[in-house]
């Protein structure tokens, strides 16, 4: 079988309970899992938690919260794969035969279904661990600047200065949306960042970190763009 596992502790410091937050109408976390849902994908789609809150909404919506996450596994430092791991032992002492395990983030409002299947596809090539969400910086990395001590502008790489925008490498990051991922991965704690991942490409414009209010506002902004071009 196949399971979702969307990781929602109540301790969002930066922006308090941003999980639950209504975002275009809806809790956050509901975004997640009707993409979820509609990817078709999954046996369970499975919401991790600490919060009673949480657990309430995310049940209201079509999850399952058939556990609730210990405290040990609840802080402002918990990694993610620890989380998805912990969920997957506690199914397997359910005795459910598990195949592959997609972590979806609870703040990812511009996942789509068809990205999901997509990454359902791509774990299953041999010798593949991860599949998940990347899109391409919009800026070329190798002429970005940083402030020294005294305020004053250096470049990380100056050698390339001089070089033009388009003889440079393209460079992606993670989208923050889902990481499918084998089994064996997750409980052996694998790097997710590996020769064994593979991407499943965004368009920037469907991607937006969610940590403060100004990313708030943009991801707002850009949802209400792609919802009036759709």
């Amino acid at each position: 079988m196949r399971v979702a596992v969307i990781p929602a502790r109540g301790g969002s410091k930066r922006i308090p309970r941003k999980n639950i937050k209504l975002f275009a109408g809806k809790p956050m976390i509901v975004w997640s899992i009707e993409a979820a849902l509609a990817s078709r994908c999954f046996d369970q789609v499975i919401v991790s938690t600490d919060d009673a809150e949480i657990a309430e909404i995310a049940k209201a919506a079509g999850a399952s919260v058939p556990f609730m996450r210990p405290e040990a596994l609840s802080g402002d430092h918990t990694a993610t794969i620890p989380v998805i791991a912990h969920a997957i032992e506690w199914i397997q002492t359910e005795g459910w035969s598990l195949q592959d395990v997609c972590c979806i983030y609870a703040t990812a409002p511009f996942i789509r279904p068809e990205d999901i299947a997509e990454g359902a596809a791509l774990v299953q090539q041999p010798g593949i661990d991860y599949a998940f969400s990347v899109t391409a910086y919009t800026f070329p990395i190798q002429r970005a600047i940083k402030l020294n001590a005294a305020g004053r502008v250096e470049m990380f790489q100056p050698d390339h200065f001089a070089t033009r925008s388009q003889d440079l490498e393209e460079a992606w990051h993670d989208a923050g949306q889902f990481y499918w991922g084998r089994v064996d991965a997750w409980l052996s704690n694998r790097p997710i960042f590996s020769d064994k991942a593979v991407p499943v490409i965004l368009p920037s414009y469907r991607v937006q970190d969610i940590d403060t209010m100004d990313d708030w506002q943009r991801a707002e902004w850009l949802f209400q763009i792609n919802a009036r071009e759709a």
